[in-house]
């Protein structure tokens, strides 16, 4: 495994005292990895499964108690077939052998976007592994599948406006914290803090329709790293980071 590249900052928001409770990450560079290494793509999702086992595993002790991984948008159903159907074989494969361990260590595994449009065989598994781990209180460990930022927003204000037809609420009564509670990220382990920061690996400098609510203030951290290689040290790497970011708000 290479070293871990040097986090560079594109900072959108400020980090100051306290460490980084939440942690998104946009897991890239599957494809370049296994490109130079003159391998099929396959092979690099495959250890980017791998990446995951190691990142959630250093994940609580480092201090973080959510992890957001964005894991297929929906955007990515305009790869080829046979890279969408090994992708979703692999999130298969990696639910299947890893929910025992992860209900073992307490991680509460739940998923944002339209993953219930997702093949029936599929769904169910989903289903079951998060009411498998449901009441557990260590790291919140979310997979956005089938998502997409943009989506997310129009669903709640679908239902905002739904009930603003039904009478229940008027227009005026529409808030920022009302929009927010209509979320997905609302809804999943007992609901998630904004959060503090994104990571996205392989050097690139881009949210691709990632948590655009939720990422109002939220620091951003890149690593030349490809998600491949991603590990522990890298991660601590990453936090370290944050940990020298000055978050404002807004504010002086």
């Amino acid at each position: 495994m290479t070293a871990p590249a040097a986090i560079s900052s594109a900072s959108v928001g400020d980090g100051g005292a306290g460490g980084c409770r939440h942690l998104a990450i946009i897991m890239d560079g599957n494809g370049r990895w296994a490109k130079a290494k003159r391998l099929p793509r396959i092979a690099g999702h495959r250890e980017g499964v791998e990446a995951v086992r190691r990142v959630v595993e250093a994940a609580p002790g480092l201090g973080l108690e959510m992890l957001t991984l964005y894991a297929f948008s929906s955007e990515n159903w305009k790869r080829p077939a046979d890279e969408v159907s090994d992708l979703m074989g692999l999130l298969r494969h990696y639910v299947k052998n890893e929910i025992d361990t992860l209900h073992r260590n307490g991680v509460c595994l739940d998923f944002i976007g339209d993953w219930r449009a997702l093949k029936p065989d599929l769904v169910s598994l989903l289903e079951a592994a998060r009411e498998k781990t449901r009441a557990n209180t260590g790291l919140k460990l979310i997979m956005a599948l089938n998502y997409g930022g943009q989506g997310e927003i129009v669903r709640a204000a679908r239902a905002l406006a739904a009930d603003a037809v039904a009478g229940l609420i008027t227009p005026d009564d529409i808030t920022a914290e009302m929009l927010e509670a209509g979320l997905d990220t609302a809804k999943v382990c007992g609901g998630l803090s904004p959060p503090d920061a994104v990571l996205r690996t392989s050097g690139e400098l881009r949210l691709s329709n990632f948590l655009l609510w939720q990422t109002a203030y939220a620091e951003f951290l890149v690593t030349e790293t490809l998600w491949p290689d991603f590990d522990g040290p890298a991660l601590a790497a990453a936090l370290d980071e944050f940990s020298r970011r000055e978050r404002r708000f807004g504010g002086r």
